[in-house]
């Protein structure tokens, strides 16, 4: 009798934790689902394969739900994830590289509309900064992490991270300001 009764509290406590962590995961994919989403854009410029990664990213956080002990950090959390689920990508995957450089390609996406040329323009030179710089820039203006977070995101120093992001913000400005920008030529 003792050993039904201790198997029945058993599995109420098992099926009580199944349901608390289902719960924690559903409002964590509501919460941060979009942010997730447009941090995994910025990284590969594909909606598909953002949607691949950022799938991926909220499965292996299921997996590992448990090892989220404070939910203050889960942003950074699934953004550390998401970051690893990019970079397994590149493990898993060979390229074919083409011939043709990328600046001769038409650009099919980007249409006549003023702000959405300046968008694609800045779209373009951060995606032209080293990823050493493009990274904590991208977690800054994208995530809304602050320095702290960032350094501890890519295991580094705050005072490297800080640096990154000022080279990053004078490396966008000097590109501005650049005579092609302006409409002057250079001949």
């Amino acid at each position: 009798m003792f050993g039904s009764l201790r198997k029945k509290k058993a599995d109420v406590a098992v099926l009580s934790d199944m349901v608390t962590k289902q719960r924690r995961y559903d409002s964590l994919v509501r919460a941060l689902h979009t942010d997730i989403f447009r941090y995994a854009f910025w990284l590969c410029g594909d909606k598909h394969v953002a949607e691949d990664i950022t799938q991926e990213t909220f499965l292996r956080a299921w997996r590992s739900l448990d090892s989220l002990k404070d939910d203050k950090a889960a942003k950074a959390w699934l953004i550390t994830i998401l970051r690893r689920e990019n970079a397994r990508r590149f493990e898993r995957k060979q390229f074919d590289y083409s011939d043709v450089e990328q600046d001769l390609l038409e650009d099919v996406y980007s249409s006549s509309n003023e702000d959405e040329t300046e968008q694609y323009w800045l779209r373009r030179q951060i995606g032209k900064l080293d990823i050493e710089y493009r990274e904590p820039l991208l977690l800054q203006l994208i995530g809304g992490f602050s320095g702290d977070e960032i350094a501890d995101m890519l295991e580094l120093n705050r005072n490297t991270v800080m640096t990154r992001l000022f080279r990053a913000r004078n490396q966008l400005k000097e590109a501005l300001e650049a005579p092609e920008v302006r409409g002057q030529s250079n001949g």
